[in-house]
């Protein structure tokens, strides 16, 4: 069994390599008996699971094969596709996890999240993730026509991005407290959506950062539980 663990590959059709890559991927690791965990921006933009194109047709028809050979995709929702739900799923038998979730390998605990819940000093993002993230919101938006949602989550996208420009780091970085709260009852933490790949150390607990995904390369996490002593560390696939 391998356990792998992904985010922030913001799939879309303005970017075929990576969609490339996604498949480059689930090819490279087809026939390990593979546990796949997305933990979010799997895609750039998410405006319902209604929606069908034939590139989003190829992806499908790739995870159908990949459940086929023995492997599980399992996923959570980042800020970019949070409206994904478990009907797209089921086209593979993917799985929808909560936005933490806890996983135990070979004893350890691994709380896995997307990472925007932590970045706690973004006061703005949090306001508006709270509005658009309830459920009675976004059941009236799944009711809307597609080429209206379209057209919000363009606009989103490009406030966001002009959000950003005024935006520090440090405020759109994880908060030290809430990491503390989250590792609370873990021994890991593995999140993304920084996009600032690595391997931290706090209060003897580490936490774990994926990076987005690159023209080129991503950087992963692999974990084979087989290994008496559990190495981690961050992998580069490249494409």
């Amino acid at each position: 069994m391998t356990y792998l663990f992904i985010s922030d590959l913001h799939l879309s059709p303005d970017h075929p390599r990576l969609v490339r890559g996604f498949f480059a991927l689930l090819k490279e690791y087809q026939h390990q008996q593979t546990q796949l965990y997305i933990l979010g921006d799997w895609f750039n933009a998410w405006i319902g699971d209604d929606y069908t194109a034939p590139w989003l047709d190829e992806i499908v028809t790739a995870l159908q094969h990949f459940h086929a050979a023995g492997n599980q995709v399992y996923f959570q929702v980042g800020n970019r596709d949070f409206a994904l739900g478990q009907k797209f799923l089921d086209q593979f038998q993917g799985i929808l996890l909560p936005d933490s979730h806890v996983l135990e390998i070979n004893q350890l605990k691994f709380r896995l999240e997307h990472g925007d819940a932590l970045c706690t000093d973004d006061i703005g993002y949090q306001r508006f993730k709270k509005v658009i993230r309830n459920p009675l919101v976004l059941g009236f938006l799944r009711k809307t026509p597609l080429s209206f949602r379209t057209k919000l989550a363009n606009g989103f996208r490009k406030k966001s991005h002009a959000a950003q420009q005024f935006k520090s780091y440090e405020v759109m970085d994880v908060n030290s407290q809430a990491v503390t709260q989250a590792l609370a009852n873990v021994d890991i933490l593995i999140h993304g959506h920084t996009h600032r790949a690595a391997i931290h150390e706090q209060e003897g607990k580490k936490r774990i950062v994926l990076g987005d995904w690159k023209e080129d390369s991503a950087q992963i996490l692999v974990i084979d539980p087989q290994q008496q002593d559990l190495i981690l560390k961050l992998s580069t696939f490249n494409y």
